[in-house]
């Protein structure tokens, strides 16, 4: 026999799953309109609720403005008492509620409306005080709840929820939002590490081993201990990167060239080194490092100009992938 507690649990599950599948077909053009509203308005989309409703307010609203779609919550109550301040002309209005009858936010509607604020209205009832007053109405109407009393809110909670992704995830295609804008507004944890650029790592300036062709060995050995990265660039006059000499180089060059001391960095380097561009993802440059077997890849411009170095150990315990 089935635990009473899986079979609530089961019976819960489902009816929330019929409810998100019922806002399909709810879906018309006014969620194109609230879409295109939102994606040209010129300032931020302020999200109203009270209750359960809030809540998933608040998450609509982060879910949109990590998404590239400027948001913040606005307590109703708050707002009836000055908040409403914080809403400019030019701002788009999101309020929620089941009912559509929220005293708090019916209370509000005059006063929005009297600063130009467009409205849309995200209720169980499209016949609703709030669903009429608003300038675009989203229905998430569902034939029950899941709470067995029929009262706590649950599957229109859901329901709210899934229609506030959608909303997001729809403006985050309008907007051409991309992984590198994600990574933008996600700079701290895994997630802002998988978009790190190689330019917000690389040492650069005097930290960078550069030699010219024509240093003696002297000059080239010293530059590499110096700078601690067992290898140097080597650059004609303007500063492009002609080759490059590591440790490992010389090391075999002096197992079998006699005359090797007395070679310049032009004679003693490894043409055609690999390279990498300054906004190329961290991850890559580790890639390549991983494959090539190689501990460090210098930076450089379009005219092949060294802009910095990154060292391998720069790149580790970063969790790229």
């Amino acid at each position: 026999m089935t635990h009473p507690a899986l079979a609530e649990a089961k019976r819960v599950l489902e009816v929330e799953a019929a409810a998100i599948l019922g806002v399909i077909q709810h879906l018309d053009q006014a969620f194109v309109d609230a879409v295109e509203l939102i994606a040209v308005c010129k300032g931020r989309v302020v999200t109203m609720g009270v209750g359960k409703s809030g809540i998933i307010c608040k998450k609509v609203s982060a879910t949109l403005a990590s998404t590239g779609t400027p948001s913040f919550f606005m307590h109703p109550t708050e707002a009836i008492h000055g908040d409403l301040g914080m809403l400019v002309s030019g701002d788009v209005v999101v309020a929620i509620s089941n009912s559509g009858e929220t005293e708090e936010l019916v209370r509000l509607l005059p006063s929005i409306k009297r600063l130009g604020v467009e409205i849309i209205a995200i209720t169980g009832k499209p016949a609703s005080t709030l669903a009429r007053a608003a300038d675009h109405h989203l229905s998430v109407a569902i034939s029950e709840e899941a709470c067995p009393l029929g009262l706590a809110p649950t599957a229109s909670t859901t329901a709210t929820l899934a229609l506030g992704d959608a909303l997001a995830m729809a403006l985050l295609v309008r907007r051409g939002f991309k992984e590198e804008d994600f990574g933008f507004l996600h700079p701290g944890g895994k997630l802002g590490k998988r978009f790190l650029r190689v330019r917000e790592l690389m040492h650069r300036g005097d930290d960078v081993p550069v030699v010219t062709e024509n240093a003696a060995m002297r000059e080239f050995v010293y530059e590499m201990s110096r700078k601690g990265f067992g290898i140097t660039a080597v650059t004609n006059d303007d500063g492009q990167l002609q080759g490059v000499i590591s440790d490992g180089d010389l090391r075999r060059m002096l197992g079998h060239d006699e005359d090797v001391v007395r070679k310049t960095a032009g004679q003693s380097m490894k043409q055609n080194p690999v390279t990498i561009a300054g906004s190329e993802l961290a991850s890559v440059a580790l890639q390549i490092m991983e494959e090539r077997k190689i501990t460090s890849l210098f930076i450089v411009d379009e005219t092949r100009r060294v802009e910095g170095i990154i060292h391998i150990h720069d790149l580790w315990g970063l969790q790229l992938f």
